[in-house]
């Protein structure tokens, strides 16, 4: 027979041995416990801020890009609160700006009042609040978190291309080099092999697929001026990873978009030319 026992609620705010540095530890120990994702590891924690302080942990996931600025307030969550989770947010994405960053706010009370400010930032600012609960049953204690306030997500990098402004080849040749744009006549050579109906759609920030007029893009290209930046829309897999290492292709899975990215220099689409076709029919074969 279940017998039906009532949590009683622990602050950890008035507790004289569970405080902050103790929550914290927890959270290091097992980051799944935030809710974000089963295989968040710990990078580190009290990272030191410049002229700021000490950011509470710094969390990242290994099958992306993606990393976490988490701040955690015994208590209800105040101005001070806020202020050091977005300032710590941004000290991080500036130093390293070749990775994805959410900040995370973690206490014990979010207020509505305060839930109503931070709900502002979401949309410009990747913003995650969670609300924490000590709960005790007996001898044991649990911690519950509950997210509150989740990432506003962007939309498909497609879902727009009605009000994209167009471009054209020629828009693209003069920003670009002549060894960078033959890199997207190759890609362009090897999804025509898999289906002769895609054509090349130039808009103004990127280099998508269409077919019968209609934006498809399993594949995105976005040429620099010595290299291109190559998304390519499949389900991350230790299969792929290898496959790109082993090519010698430098690629990162990028969570907020679902994408593998990778950046290729002249040359790289001659060597790698194989794996490159197989991951595109994958991730067509995925995207039909």
């Amino acid at each position: 027979m279940v017998t039906l026992t009532k949590a009683e609620r622990v602050y950890l705010r008035d507790h004289t041995e569970l405080d902050e540095r103790w929550l914290q530890a927890r959270i290091a120990d097992d980051p799944s416990l935030l809710g974000l994702g089963d295989d968040l590891i710990l990078l580190n924690k009290e990272v030191i801020q410049p002229k700021a302080g000490r950011l509470d942990l710094l969390l990242r996931d290994p099958s992306s890009t993606q990393r976490y600025e988490v701040e955690i307030q015994l208590g209800r969550t105040d101005e001070t609160h806020i202020i050091r989770t977005l300032e710590y947010w941004d000290i991080e994405r500036k130093r390293y700006p070749q990775y994805e960053h959410t900040a995370v706010i973690v206490a014990e009370d979010i207020t509505s009042r305060f839930l109503n400010v931070i709900s502002l930032f979401n949309g410009f600012i990747p913003l995650v609040a969670i609300q924490v609960a000590a709960l005790r049953v007996g001898n044991h204690l649990t911690l519950q978190f509950t997210k509150v306030l989740d990432q506003v997500r962007l939309g498909d990098v497609d879902a727009d291309l009605e009000v994209q402004q167009p471009a054209t080849r020629a828009d693209w040749d003069g920003r670009s080099t002549k060894e960078v744009m033959a890199l997207v006549d190759e890609l362009q050579v090897i999804v025509k092999a898999l289906d002769s109906d895609f054509d090349l759609k130039y808009n103004k920030h990127f280099i998508g697929l269409a077919r019968d007029g209609k934006p498809d893009n399993f594949v995105v290209l976005q040429p620099r001026k010595q290299w291109l930046r190559l998304a390519i829309s499949l389900t991350p897999s230790d299969e792929s990873a290898a496959e790109f290492e082993k090519a010698g292709l430098k690629a990162e899975f990028d969570s907020r978009w679902r994408r593998y990215v990778i950046n290729l220099e002249p040359g790289d689409v001659k060597k790698a030319k194989g794996t490159i076709e197989a991951s595109f029919k994958r991730a067509l074969d995925e995207w039909r």
